[in-house]
């Protein structure tokens, strides 16, 4: 039997990006149709011309924005539609959400040609969505045909006293739980949820939110012993006379292997950075063996940088891009002769002019690479200072990034309590004389006040 066709219907004014969507439906085969228009006015015509199965749609277009096409925005389009924007902004993806719109994509290469994949997302959601529309609907008008929707439908539905006493069960319960209805029936729900989801779970039936439908997962136990993940959305139903809740129905889905999805993923994105990281270390060990005389300097100014940054309150993820700058901030170094590199003397003026580049060198070695953007400021910013004395872009103030400045100061500290060829290390009485006589000459002076209140409270401790 045939494949009835899929129309599609793609708002989008811009050629490239059109065309790049377009293209990543080709292999999909012909039952995918796709209509390409690149206005609203044009797209209103064309909804009418072809009844559209999915509608994918630019934000903002020539004569309006797409929104306008949202069920929400007083129109009565039963069509889903997914809105894509070329930049990321959390208010615009709650309005779209909250509008009607199935999905919210920020244009790159990737999005658009994962489009097929987004496309069949949005409308299993929307067919799933209006399924759970219809059976609400049908709650409200009758018993009768609630129990007939209900005993029909893939996801198990249920009414619940207020105390979680289960007063119904759909059949479906025997495929997503091993149990019956029978065997459900007059039961206690909390008693089948795990331990540690059990008391967010009762709390939501102590809220007397009437007009809030509540969309939870959690586990809960089958019947052969094991846990298995639902999402559940839980509506209340009103005594019409009181206006109190008498009842709550809940419509549940088994999402295990979805939740299985997102913990593969999450897996796989922790060894991809721990990849990273070993990658980075690499890299800074070859360093050390190239400039043997700053050898152990890398790894002292990063845990200490890092444990400053974490005492100041910087975010865990800010962290990870602090602990990435810092074992890079030498890398430029890797540019410079080592005739210059390894002089067991002072450098003249003619080769402090080399070495002055390699932060500049840093940020051209490693700025194509993109999850090191965010950790690109120590590399190319450590060596400027407060007053605009330092290298390579002579920023002043706050000009210079925060972390940079952090660092900045952290790096001379170490330097100075460290042994070099040409010169002892300084006792640490002189160099908090250093700094504070620096304070405001070359460093930030708050952050010279906190660092050092720092070291001093570490030192006693």
């Amino acid at each position: 039997m045939p494949q009835d066709i899929i129309n599609i219907l793609l708002i989008e004014d811009e050629d490239p990006h059109a065309e790049l969507i377009q293209r990543a439906f080709e292999d999909q085969g012909s039952q995918i149709q796709i209509y390409r228009v690149k206005s609203l006015s044009e797209a209103r015509a064309q909804i009418l011309a072809c009844e559209p199965s999915l509608i994918i749609a630019d934000w903002r277009l020539p004569d309006g924005e797409s929104m306008e096409l949202l069920p929400d925005h007083h129109n009565s389009l039963a069509t889903p539609i997914i809105l894509m924007t070329s930049y990321g902004n959390e208010r615009i993806a709650v309005e779209a959400l909250k509008s009607g719109a199935v999905d919210y994509v920020v244009k790159s290469p990737e999005s658009m040609l994962d489009m097929p994949h987004l496309a069949e997302r949005a409308m299993r959601q929307w067919d799933g969505r209006a399924e759970r529309a219809r059976m609400q609907k049908a709650l409200r008008e009758s018993e009768s045909q609630f129990r007939l929707l209900a005993e029909n439908a893939s996801d198990m539905i249920s009414r619940l006293a207020i105390n979680g006493q289960m007063l119904y069960v759909s059949p479906a319960c025997k495929t997503i739980l091993g149990f019956t209805p029978d065997e459900l029936t007059g039961t206690i729900s909390f008693d089948l949820i795990h331990e540690k989801d059990r008391s967010f779970v009762r709390n939501l039936f102590k809220r007397n939110q009437s007009d809030v439908t509540h969309t939870v997962t959690y586990q809960a136990m089958h019947k052969n012993g094991h846990y298995v993940w639902l999402e559940s959305s839980a509506r209340a139903i009103l005594d019409p006379k009181t206006g109190i809740v008498t009842e709550i129905q809940t419509a549940s889905r088994d999402i295990t292997e979805r939740k299985k999805a997102e913990k593969a993923l999450q897996e796989a994105h922790k060894d991809l950075q721990e990849a990273y990281d070993r990658t980075i270390e690499g890299w800074v060990r070859a360093l050390d063996l190239r400039d043997r005389e700053t050898e152990g300097h890398t790894q002292r100014v990063t845990e200490l940088t890092t444990k400053v940054a974490g005492i100041l309150g910087f975010p865990a993820e800010e962290l990870i891009h602090i602990r990435r700058g810092a074992l890079l901030h030498d890398m430029g170094k890797m540019a410079i002769p080592d005739e210059i590199l390894q002089k067991p003397g002072p450098l003249n003026e003619t080769e402090w002019e080399k070495m002055r580049q390699h932060p500049q060198y840093a940020y051209d070695m490693l700025s194509p690479i993109a999850y090191l953007h965010p950790a690109l400021v120590i590399p190319f910013c450590h060596h400027e200072r407060w007053d605009a004395s330092g290298y390579p872009r002579g920023l002043r103030g706050e000009e210079i990034p925060l972390a940079a400045r952090l660092f900045s100061i952290v790096d001379v500290w170490d330097a100075l309590r460290s042994d070099r060829p040409y010169r002892k290390k300084m006792p640490r009485k002189e160099v908090v004389r250093y700094l504070c006589e620096k304070s405001g000459q070359l460093f930030d002076p708050k952050l010279v006040d906190v660092f050092l209140s720092i070291m001093e409270t570490e030192q006693s401790s």
